[in-house]
């Protein structure tokens, strides 16, 4: 399977910054990648951006979805609207998004199920905090993850997971290697037992303070299937880098 790399622009990103959006289309345009490229920008970028891109390689995803398909919810999207906006995937249970809004296992799990059901492409995200990772949970605790947010109907869709280290999200740090490592077979065991064979199909990226300095290293580990990327997606040339490193 071609791995995957999505960048996550987060709260940034105004029309102007479209321009990094059409230089990575056009680089790969040029140059085609042995991965898969998505950005998620915000919301209301996503179907400018969908126009900018429109038959590149780019695909085009959001950062958050509505688990129900319409009603009295203020300011929120569902699965539909985004495909009518042209985004193709979505992230759901982001770390930023479960500790600044509650968002638990369940809800995350019906929110890649609903957006699954409409066709996106859900990733969904766990990882450890640095306190549950220096007491020796940090298997237990993305595990469990896991084993909460994956619905079993997404054995029959297009997913991916990606593992984020709480603690290295923004700020520079990064796992080791070996740690990387045993976290994304512990994720594979656990699809494994959720999904059973389909649990084997599913790319498992990385986040977490992924540059071009260090996007090589990480994607030559085994089980690791690609790379969410927060700040180094912002700018096309870094993100360029972490793409051709994929392959």
């Amino acid at each position: 399977m071609r791995p995957l790399i999505a960048g996550n622009w987060k709260m940034n990103g105004l029309c102007v910054d479209l321009a990094e959006a059409r230089a990575t289309a056009a680089s790969l345009a040029e140059a085609p990648a042995a991965a898969r490229v998505a950005i998620c920008p915000p919301a209301t970028l996503i179907s400018r951006l969908a126009a900018e891109v429109a038959g590149s390689a780019v695909i085009v995803g959001a950062q958050d979805v509505h688990p129900m398909a319409s009603g009295a919810y203020t300011g929120d999207v569902s699965a539909a609207m985004l495909v009518d906006a042209g985004a193709r995937m979505v992230i759901v249970g982001h770390s930023e998004r479960r500790a600044a809004y509650g968002e638990t296992d369940a809800l995350v799990a019906a929110k890649a199920e609903a957006a699954a059901a409409a066709g996106l492409e859900p990733i969904v995200c766990v990882g450890e905090t640095l306190d549950e990772r220096q007491a020796g949970r940090a298997v237990a605790v993305v595990s469990g993850q896991v084993l909460g947010s994956i619905d079993i109907s997404l054995g029959r869709a297009a997913f991916a997971v990606a593992y984020e280290p709480v603690w290295a999200i923004g700020s520079g740090l990064t796992p080791s290697l070996a740690e990387i490592e045993e976290i994304h077979a512990a994720i594979r065991a656990a699809l494994v037992e959720k999904l059973g064979l389909a649990g084997r199909a599913a790319p498992i990226l990385y986040g977490g303070s992924v540059k071009p300095a260090n996007a090589a290293e990480i994607l030559s580990l085994k089980d690791v299937g690609g790379a969410l990327v927060g700040g180094a997606s912002l700018k096309a040339a870094d993100f360029l880098q972490i793409i051709r490193a994929a392959g």
